[in-house]
């Protein structure tokens, strides 16, 4: 039987290793940690009984990803689809709501209702031409010409300086700006704009769901499915030299796909120096400082929708959002930082002890900051709800320096896979119809330093087994597997 090894058992990695098992490989997964999981792992990091995500908390792209539509993702776990896909409180006990019907939203909205709905309306109703477009390699025609040109002229509007324009209140301009601010980049920006709409179109389709549990549940159906089908998962594997491999042999059909950063792949010993140039100037951005904090009781948000909501955005109007990520991008963190939280036991009870709740939080950082977000976090939250200090029972801070020891694929702590920008969603990380394949035979790079990039959905490692059985003359398609 042939062999595919698989470095990494993140999202993508887990992707390709089920397909490639479902095909009749021998799969073996190797992990680096002590858990397997990638940024789909939870663990009791404060407290025992409070069940924190270490990367990944809310998956807006999950169900709507072809691959995991194709494993049938929805129907393995249990999942909570929350009403409020994600608020972003304002001060004075304001917030702008983005329920997942679209019309709640743009009724919220007031006098910026017909702006939302001309905005996202044509993108949420249209998602599965956005994934397609969004979560393949750009140099394509995408399947809805239409829809991709509908999403194109849509991240021009938001990312660049008329984008101030869209809004007359604040509560929809912090709203959208709050999602646009989801990857780390200047703002405006048409990166920022392109993640952001895709994010915001999500809300309005499926809604911004997360598995009742805590995210390892998604890694634990996927490596059940990779057993299932003969293959191994092992932990405590770090590969940090492809040369000391033992993966087998490419000439009898062998593979070894990386869900890692592309660097390892400068240490297999046959990479030409063309790749080798074109790996080594594959940029990284910046970073995050995440803390996980175990509470006393929910947040005493001021307004009770924001309590309703598992995802909330902290930052302020649109303009304080755009300084703070403004001010990441010059080297820099601002005093009142955008703040990306989770707040899953309000309809998830295991998170939790019985009337306790857990709160998952992180900010922007330079790349390799040693910066204890604690307190700066803190400020935020109690800024917008009052009494939240004292509610805290205990906190984990991973500074955005400590997180490559945890996720080697964290490069200064980048958790994205690479420097978000327009260049390098086209060339990611190789200008390439395929850039999953590499120029060493029989070897694949499946992790989000490919397209589509970052966020649970697979893709990458689905579009790496793919290339990977096309070149080896078995054309299979998702449905031939499923």
């Amino acid at each position: 039987m042939v062999r595919a090894t698989i470095i990494g058992s993140g999202p993508n990695g887990l992707a390709a290793g089920v397909s490639l098992a479902r095909a009749g490989y021998e799969v073996r997964v190797l992990e680096a940690a002590d858990t397997i999981g990638g940024g789909v792992r939870s663990a009791e990091t404060t407290l025992p009984g409070f069940v924190h995500d270490i990367c990944s908390a809310v998956h807006p792209a999950a169900l709507s990803s072809p691959f995991f539509q194709a494993f049938g993702l929805a129907d393995r776990i249990d999942w909570i689809v929350p009403e409020i896909s994600y608020a972003h409180p304002l001060d004075g006990g304001r917030a702008g709501v983005a329920w997942r019907d679209i019309e709640k939203t743009a009724a919220g909205l007031g006098v910026d209702g017909k702006a939302w709905l001309a905005l996202l309306r044509p993108l949420s109703r249209h998602i599965e031409g956005v994934v397609d477009f969004t979560g393949n390699q750009m140099l394509r025609i995408p399947r809805e010409p239409l829809t991709a040109l509908r999403f194109g002229l849509r991240m021009i509007d938001q990312g660049t300086p008329f984008a101030n324009l869209s809004f007359r209140t604040d509560e929809a301009a912090g709203l959208i700006s709050g999602v646009l601010a989801h990857a780390p980049a200047r703002m405006p920006s048409l990166a920022a704009s392109a993640a952001g709409l895709l994010l915001a179109a999500a809300g309005h389709a499926g809604g911004w769901m997360y598995p009742r549990g805590g995210a390892q549940r998604i890694a634990d159906a996927m490596v059940a499915d990779i057993e299932a089908h003969g293959g191994s998962v092992e932990s405590g594997v770090h590969v940090t030299d492809l040369g000391d491999l033992d993966w087998g042999d490419p000439d009898a059909g062998d593979l070894l796909l990386l869900n890692t950063t592309p660097r390892l792949l400068l240490t297999h010993p046959d990479i030409p120096n063309r790749y080798a140039r074109a790996i080594q100037g594959y940029r990284y951005g910046a970073a995050a400082a995440k803390v996980d904090f175990a509470l006393d009781g929910p947040i005493p948000w001021t307004n009770p929708d924001v309590a309703q909501a598992p995802t909330v955005h902290l930052g302020g109007t649109r303009a304080e959002v755009a300084a703070s990520e403004n001010a990441v991008a010059r080297g820099r963190v601002s005093e009142r930082p955008y703040v990306l939280t989770v707040q899953p036991s309000v309809f998830d009870a295991t998170r939790a002890p019985e009337g306790k709740a857990v709160l998952w939080a992180y900010i922007h950082v330079p790349a390799n900051s040693d910066l204890d977000a604690t307190e700066l976090i803190t400020r935020q939250v109690e800024r917008f709800a009052p009494g939240f200090r004292d509610r805290i029972l205990a906190h984990h801070a991973v500074p955005a320096s400590a997180r490559e020891a945890v996720n080697p694929a964290e490069i200064g702590g980048d958790i994205l896979g690479g420097a978000f920008t327009i260049p390098q969603a086209i060339r990611r990380p190789v200008l390439s119809v395929a850039p999953w394949r590499t120029p060493m035979r029989g070897v694949y790079l499946a992790s989000s330093s490919t397209p589509p990039g970052p966020g649970v959905n697979g893709m990458a490692g689905w579009h790496a087994a793919r290339t990977a059985l096309a070149d080896a003359g078995e054309r299979a398609t998702l449905a031939d597997l499923f």
